[in-house]
């Protein structure tokens, strides 16, 4: 077994691409850490979230500061910005996506156990306060991933990753997109370079 190169990459992730047909989006309200847009954007630009929504002040991900962390894998994204965060939710409602918001709040579900539709936007707060009432009471639903206690929340960057990871497994799981070894054969070109590994920009979307 042995890392794969930059064309069986390729190859791979054209494979999980058939098998993806959900739609995904992405709100950001208030998150304002470029650390933390910026890996927000490659984690989205990975799983294939078809729009960013930016509310209350939250950093584009265009701001160099950000690019340090997504490594260009902004140019992936399309983004809109909006004054308030209940604006930009009425905008991902006109788009056709059920908003769920991520936050530890009563009356939240499991994010195991959430009711998974055809078309999601995930909603993620501001690094401190996390996501106010008001933009609480305009989700359609509301999600949280559980924890064990040791700590108070995850990091929002963490927290997003994990939720839109969930959302496309559930579609896999849930649809028996099982993969197998098999599946998969190595082209047995040499593995790709630690810092090409790192940059999804390597590869081109128009090869997806």
């Amino acid at each position: 077994m042995k890392q794969l190169g930059a064309t069986d990459l390729k190859r791979l992730h054209r494979e999980w691409n058939r098998r993806s047909e959900a739609r995904l989006a992405l709100l950001l309200d208030g998150v304002s850490s470029p650390f933390n847009v910026g890996g927000m954007v490659r984690t989205a630009a990975a799983l294939r979230v078809e729009h960013v929504y930016l509310a209350a002040g939250a950093l584009s991900p265009g701001h160099p500061k950000a690019g340090r962390t997504s490594m260009g894998t902004e140019r992936y994204l399309n983004w809109t910005t909006y004054e308030r965060a209940v604006d930009a939710v009425a905008a991902a409602h006109d788009d056709g996506y059920r908003v769920v918001g991520l936050e530890l709040a009563d009356g939240a579900v499991p994010i195991h156990d959430l009711d998974v539709g055809a078309a999601t936007c995930l909603v993620v707060g501001h690094e401190d306060h996390g996501l106010p009432p008001a933009t609480l009471a305009v989700c359609d639903a509301v999600t949280f991933i559980p924890q064990l206690g040791r700590v108070g929340s995850l990091n929002v960057a963490t927290a997003a990753a994990i939720g839109l990871y969930e959302l496309r497994r559930r579609e896999w799981t849930d649809e028996g997109a099982d993969f197998e070894p098999s599946d998969f054969e190595s082209s047995g070109q040499e593995s790709a370079k630690p810092s090409e590994r790192s940059g999804s920009s390597l590869l081109d979307p128009d090869d997806y």
